[in-house]
């Protein structure tokens, strides 16, 4: 998994829009990337809507928000839209920003093992270094952590 001090990876997926995402569009700025393991279930819906309720909160600070899961172009879409998120999604599904950030692999949910993606956020400054990772996301108040660093 990449850490603080690494220098972020030029990333690019598409949205649940269908356009291209890479970490060139925001290069320069502050950037909240979030991995999420799916679309539309009470926790990755809990996380993106709090991001968005607290998106004024988090421009002021100067960020700008990415959440990317392994969902397909149309499953983002419909999650998009049902919660009206502001932010691209991107469509990892064949998990190539995923494993960059390095946030796939085993876990563990009522007693079975799979590999799948650990809810991650990782938040970049200006100048492409990741100054924070938090592996430990409390979904209902995660813009808080993220306002708190």
């Amino acid at each position: 998994m990449l850490k603080v001090g690494d220098k972020v990876p030029d990333f690019q997926g598409i949205d649940q829009d269908g356009n291209a995402v890479s970490y060139q569009n925001y290069a320069g700025k502050k950037l909240v990337v979030f991995f999420y393991p799916k679309a539309s279930t009470p926790g990755c819906t809990a996380e993106a809507c709090d991001l968005r309720d607290n998106e004024n909160a988090l421009k002021a600070q100067g960020y700008e928000i990415v959440g990317v899961s392994a969902d397909s172009v149309e499953r983002q879409k419909k999650f998009a839209v049902k919660y009206e998120l502001p932010f691209p999604l991107i469509a990892d599904e064949n998990r190539d920003v995923i494993e960059t950030f390095g946030v796939w692999g085993p876990k563990k949910f009522m007693g079975k093992e799979y590999d799948g993606i650990h809810r991650t956020t990782f938040i970049i400054d200006e100048n492409g270094t990741i100054s924070d990772v938090i592996e430990k996301v409390k979904t209902k108040e995660h813009a808080k952590q993220i306002l708190e660093k």
